[in-house]
Order: C-alpha cells, then sequence, then structure tokens
C-alpha cells in the first residue's frame, strides 16, 4: 500500500510542501538582508558577530542538517557518516566551524527527541565549541534557538555549556589590498512563508512530517529539484549585484551555488570551455558526471556572465547521504562535498574553487 501511495501521492506533496514552505519575495528579502547587514555593522554582538580575519585563515560552512528523530521523516540520517567524517577532518585541521542554520528540524520533532537521537553528532561539534571556533546560526527550522526562552537552557544541556546563536555574521577579509565583506546568514529572512510565518510551521508539523514519515519521501533530491529553489537564488545574487566588494553566503535552498551559479549551471559552462579548448578527457568526464547524476541543482533564469557574489553551501541532508559545503582557507573559498567511495569510506571533494580576491568588485 505504502508503494502505491508513493506513486500516487509524492510529485504532489512535494509540489505542496514547496508552495507552502517557500514564497520568495525580492522586496522582502532584500530589506530585509540590509537591514541584518546594517545591523551587524553597527552593532556587532546583538544579531550577529563582526569579525576581521587575517591573510590565514580556515573556516567551513555547513548549513541544513535537519536533524531528526531517525524516523523516516529524518533526512539527516543518511548524512551522519559523511557529516562526521567531515567535522573529524575540519577539526583535526583546526578549522573555524560556522554552522548557517536548520541544524535541527525542530517543526517536524521537539528538542528531547533531536537531542537523543543526535548525541554523536552534537558532541563532534561541541569539539568545536571548546575550542572557541565554533558559531551557530538560526534557520527557519530551527528559529526556536532564537525566540523561546528554553532556548538556552537546552543548548547548554546539548554541549554543556552557554552558547549563543546568531541570526548572521560578517567576516572581513583582506584581499588584494583591499577588504572583502563576506556576509553570512540562513537565507529565510523577508520570506514570509519559511520566516517564522504560522501557517508554514503548522503545516510542516502538522501535516507534512507525518505523511514524510509515511511515505518515506526526501525532497532534497535532483528529482524534486524546482525552480522555486533557483528564483530564491536569484534574488539572493541580484541584492549582492548591488552591493560593492561584499559576497553573501546562505543556506535554506539546499541548492549549492557557487560564483553565483548553481553547481549544475558551472558544469555546462566548464563543459563548454573544454569543448573550445578541445579537452575531449574533460568533456566526457563532465558529461559522465551528468549522465549519472551526480550534479543536483537545476538552472536559474540567469546563465550569463555574472558578479562571483553569492554561494550557497547546499545541504547536508541529501537522499544519497552526500553532504556539500564551504571552505574557506588562506584567501582561497571552495565548494565541497563529502561522499562515500566503493569501499562506504566518506571521501572529501573539491567541485570548484576561486581566490577571494576574485570575488572583489
Amino acid at each position: 500500500m505504502r508503494k502505491l501511495l508513493q506513486k500516487l501521492f509524492s510529485s504532489f506533496l512535494v509540489r505542496l510542501a514547496n508552495k507552502y514552505s517557500s514564497r520568495p519575495d525580492p522586496e522582502r528579502i532584500h530589506a530585509a538582508l540590509t537591514g541584518l547587514y546594517k545591523d551587524i555593522l553597527e552593532q556587532p554582538g546583538k544579531r550577529g558577530q563582526l569579525i576581521r580575519l587575517g591573510d590565514q585563515h580556515r573556516i567551513i560552512l555547513f548549513s541544513d542538517q535537519h536533524k531528526g528523530d531517525r524516523s523516516y521523516q529524518d533526512d539527516f540520517a543518511l548524512c551522519e557518516d559523511n557529516y562526521l567524517a567531515a567535522l573529524s577532518y575540519y577539526d583535526a585541521r583546526e578549522f573555524l566551524y560556522c554552522n548557517l542554520g536548520d541544524s535541527e528540524e525542530l517543526w517536524e520533532n521537539t528538542t528531547l527527541e533531536v537531542i537523543k537521537h543526535n548525541k554523536k553528532t552534537f558532541s563532534a561539534e561541541k569539539n568545536f565549541l571548546d575550542r572557541n571556533a565554533y558559531i551557530k546560526l538560526f534557520g527557519n527550522h530551527d528559529l526556536y534557538w532564537d525566540n523561546d526562552p528554553l532556548a538556552g537552557i537546552m543548548l547548554q544541556r546539548i554541549f554543556g555549556k552557554k552558547i549563543r546563536v546568531y541570526e548572521g555574521v560578517i567576516f572581513k577579509i583582506p584581499a588584494k589590498d583591499q577588504e572583502l565583506s563576506l556576509f553570512l546568514t540562513h537565507g529565510h529572512q523577508g520570506d514570509l512563508q519559511s520566516d517564522g510565518n504560522w501557517l508554514s510551521k503548522w503545516f510542516v508539523s502538522t501535516i507534512w512530517g507525518p505523511v514524510q514519515s509515511y511515505l518515506r519521501i526526501n525532497p532534497n533530491t535532483p528529482a524534486y529539484d524546482n525552480q522555486l529553489k533557483s528564483e530564491h537564488n536569484q534574488i539572493m545574487y541580484d541584492w549582492t549585484a548591488k552591493q560593492t566588494n561584499l559576497a553573501l553566503v546562505t543556506g535554506h535552498t539546499h541548492q549549492p551555488v557557487f560564483n553565483s551559479l548553481t553547481h549544475l549551471e558551472r558544469t555546462y559552462t566548464r563543459i563548454d570551455e573544454a569543448k573550445k579548448n578541445g579537452d575531449q578527457a574533460l568533456v566526457q568526464k563532465l558529461e559522465a558526471e551528468l549522465e549519472a547524476g551526480n550534479i543536483s541543482g537545476t538552472t536559474s533564469p540567469r546563465m550569463e556572465y555574472s558578479k562571483n557574489t553569492y554561494f550557497n553551501t547546499g545541504c547536508c541532508c541529501f537522499s544519497d547521504g552526500d553532504i556539500t559545503g564551504i571552505e574557506l582557507e588562506d584567501g582561497t573559498v571552495r565548494l565541497i562535498e563529502w561522499k562515500k567511495d566503493s569501499s562506504n569510506v566518506p571521501r572529501r571533494i573539491v567541485l570548484e574553487e576561486t581566490a577571494i580576491e576574485n570575488l572583489l568588485g
């Protein structure tokens, strides 16, 4: 019966979930981003941190784990091994870890359920906190950390010490005798259907969660990607294009973006460049990856040249168990993926990289 219902209703329910979980509006989103950025600059420590970096820095950015209760509605369960391997790798190399939000799925689960079933991941995150190298932001699915009076108690229970959860971070990074402002936030700001809106919370917790659990649906896969995600990314890019020497990194859409283009779009661009250069081996390699479905994402309305000002970490809850994130290391920014190899061992893969100075403009 479950398989029959999956075939009949999966596509419809995913479209319905998208309708009630995201409705981006450019004017609202741009105003919200401008307001948050200004507040952090003028009142650092209130809504977000302002941190000046030197030439040497190591930072890993992950978002959207959506840790749950290990039931079939827990999108993070298959990704836990890759996530733990990644955190072990970055902790050993003394990276700063900035979590961009939706780390805990608190629309579909209680905090106690999440704490009970995610002790290993919280312990791995605590290793960064113990080095004073952990920054935690909130998203729309873990808005609880920002607006519930008991949040501080729960966080202290998880990490063994007090921890402040912010809405954003601004890194000031030296680049080519100038300074780049790297603005980090979850990316749900200004979206009424996900920015703490009661209807979206009710839909996810009352309808979507139980249905997803029964039908065993995970929408975070290329088959369920939709234009709405790309539209949201486009709105984010449009805001950054109006700024000077500023780049924005968000999560929220679960769609990896590097230098303002989705990874899928950049792959098409690389294929075109390889064809022009006569690099047939690279063309065959990239086309094979596309055919195998190893590259997720959809194309946005904009494929032509653009400013390299918008990035998206993707997520840590893809249905195949892979996770994606953004690395910052000594003036270089990378889109990375962690996935298991043929021996079932998690491996780090660099998908894209560029110098920080290329983000200026």
